[in-house]
């Protein structure tokens, strides 16, 4: 599997995971990287490049990175981050 299937994947599994909650609902990369990986061990060496994937889409305007609230880069450092639909995918200009 090639970087960019890897990151087609895992944005699809963010989406997907997102579709599945009502429009303001946020989810932990965790969850992402528990879909994707059936190990631990696995889903815990996953998590740098789901942060940079959340952070691509982020950059594009088509996710919302946040850290207590307040929106934060994905791979910046300082805690639990959430990742959530942009404002215009939960029906806000």
């Amino acid at each position: 599997m090639t970087r960019h299937d890897s990151d087609s994947k895992i944005a699809e599994t963010i989406f997907g995971l997102l579709g599945r909650r009502g429009g303001d609902a946020t989810i932990c990369p965790s969850e992402v990287a528990r879909a994707m990986h059936l190990q631990e061990s696995d889903w815990r060496a996953a998590m740098p490049r789901i942060r940079a994937v959340a952070g691509a889409l982020a950059r594009r305007g088509l996710l919302v990175v946040t850290r207590r609230g307040e929106e934060v880069d994905a791979t910046s450092q300082g805690g639990p981050i959430r990742l959530g639909r942009a404002a215009i995918d939960r029906g806000k200009p």
